[in-house]
């Protein structure tokens, strides 16, 4: 079902603060930076190996990222999961009796289908599936 954690997404409050730490002190290569509108937030995509770590900005006060923070605090977010066929796998965790926040995938960064399987049915943790452009399914 899973093929790879494509990434683990952290929020922060400002790419510009937190992408020197990455950058200089980590030595990690900066991807690319981009705005997802639909989720109010800007995000910057870093290599670690064969996974990602994908900083999030909120662009606005209503941003799930900004609401994030002012509950918890800069941190992980969620663990992004790499998969094939995500409305397959949406519709055999449902089955399982797991809740997903959405029930159709949406895009995410990069164009790529996304849906968010709720941290109550994960023990606390938030899991992203995540569908890349071109992958089989």
């Amino acid at each position: 079902m899973v093929k790879k954690v494509d990434h683990i997404g952290v929020a922060v409050q400002s790419l510009e603060k937190a992408l020197p730490f990455y950058t200089e002190v980590l030595k990690l290569p900066l991807l690319a930076i981009e705005e997802v509108e639909s989720e109010k937030v800007k995000v910057a995509f870093l290599q670690v190996g064969d996974t990602k770590i994908e900083l999030l900005e909120p662009t606005s006060n209503e941003s799930p990222i900004a609401k994030f923070i002012e509950k918890r605090g800069e941190g992980i977010h969620h663990i992004a999961l790499g998969v094939e066929s995500i409305q397959e796998r949406m519709n055999e965790i449902k089955s399982k009796g797991l809740r997903m926040i959405q029930d159709e995938p949406k895009i995410g960064a990069g164009g790529s289908k996304v849906a968010f399987v709720h941290p109550k049915s994960t023990f606390g943790v938030l899991f992203e599936l995540c569908e890349k452009k071109g992958m089989k399914g």
